[in-house]
């Protein structure tokens, strides 16, 4: 009876772990998956016969039933945006915007599978803009990078392959600046760069700081042209002195002459 009893209890348990098991391999862990504004992203899983989309609060945002169709419009924010394959079977939203970051579910109710659950994590970025560098000042020769803030957003200067300095706001309405004082020697080396984990967009140093400068640039002419204008005058001056001296000189021959 007690042999009986615990053959039973071993059954339970096993049954119990084999249940479970299987239970924690339909329900998948959490995957991150990026997307690009503007741009269309695949779910990286499908429902072939019948299953649902779900996204966070909202619950169900699309249906697919037995005999291969679809409806993707339950939600109106997505109307229009998100398709079903009926052969692919792969879910599709198009034209990505910032707010359709957040939670989606796919739950497969295939036959052949098993019911199933998928759980991603979307988060939408915008592409970055190439950053811009520009003089601060000029006789130390230091440069500012800039660039305009976003979702995870990170500013970087670089010398060759080590990273100087870094960084990064949660505050995604301002422009991230980030200071630099340039060796010219091996301005070349230095980069700036902006990145988040969708797109990568650098800067070099310019040419020179005083050659970044336009109001240097400017200086420099217009002390050039001076210096040519005053050469010249002198040239003149100096012409007109001989000229008037030869001038004098032959007159006052004359006069010995005609005396």
């Amino acid at each position: 009876m007690l042999f009986s009893q615990r053959k039973k209890l071993k059954e339970t348990l096993l049954y119990l772990f084999v249940l479970c098991s299987a239970q924690h391999s339909a329900h998948s862990e959490t995957r991150q998956v990026n997307g690009i504004v503007g741009t269309f992203l695949s779910f990286p899983e499908r429902v072939l016969k019948s299953g649902n989309l779900l996204y966070g609060d909202l619950g169900n945002i699309a249906q697919v039933y037995p005999v291969k169709q679809s409806n993707t419009n339950l939600v109106k924010r997505f109307k229009d945006r998100l398709h079903w394959n009926n052969v692919t079977g792969f879910f599709t939203l198009s034209d990505l915007q910032i707010d359709d970051s957040g939670v989606y579910t796919l739950e497969n109710a295939d036959e052949d599978e098993g019911k199933t659950t998928h759980t991603f994590q979307l988060t939408v970025y915008y592409v970055l803009s190439k950053p811009q560098v520009t003089v601060h000042d000029n006789i130390s020769c230091t440069v500012v990078c800039s660039v305009e803030n976003g979702r995870e957003v990170t500013l970087s200067w670089y010398k060759g392959g080590e990273i100087l300095n870094q960084t990064s706001s949660p505050d995604l309405n301002i422009t991230l600046s980030l200071p630099l004082k340039v060796d010219e020697q091996n301005r070349d080396s230095y980069r700036c760069e902006a990145a988040n984990p969708v797109s990568k967009e650098s800067a070099d140093v310019p040419n020179s700081c005083i050659e970044s400068d336009p109001s240097k640039v400017t200086d420099g002419d217009e002390r050039t042209r001076g210096s040519l204008i005053i050469a010249v005058i002198c040239v003149l001056v100096a012409s007109g002195l001989v000229g008037l001296a030869i001038y004098l000189k032959k007159r006052n021959r004359h006069s010995h002459a005609g005396i």
